[in-house]
């Protein structure tokens, strides 16, 4: 089922007000990775996307994930638990990985 649209900005708003606290971005930085992590993980759902995120020892990483339920491996944990961070099936490694969300960079539409 779609989320509605005020439901959609309400988790943009949620995320983006996480991303000021937190991270010390700007509203407007943090808005705009906001809606970035929104599209991200909608699409994911859908498909495999190219994704670019920051890690923490500064350096850019190209990711190839995805979400889609037919193309997950089975777990055995509990999934993601920190809502900080985005977990998705790396598709070239074969195995989960996460990010924080705060260092979204790009996406590949």
């Amino acid at each position: 089922m779609e989320a509605t649209f005020k439901t959609t900005l309400k988790q943009v708003m949620s995320l983006a007000w996480q991303f000021v606290r937190k991270n010390g971005l700007s509203l407007s930085d943090a808005l705009k990775t906001a809606w970035l992590n929104i599209k991200l993980k909608a699409q994911m759902k859908k498909r495999i996307v190219k994704f670019y995120f920051q890690k923490i020892d500064g350096s850019i990483r190209e990711a190839y994930g995805t979400l889609k339920e037919s193309m997950l491996q089975p777990t055995s944990g509990k999934g993601n638990q920190n809502p900080t961070t985005q977990c998705y099936f790396d598709t070239e490694k074969g195995e989960y990985r996460c990010f924080k969300k705060a260092n979204l960079i790009r996406i590949n539409l």
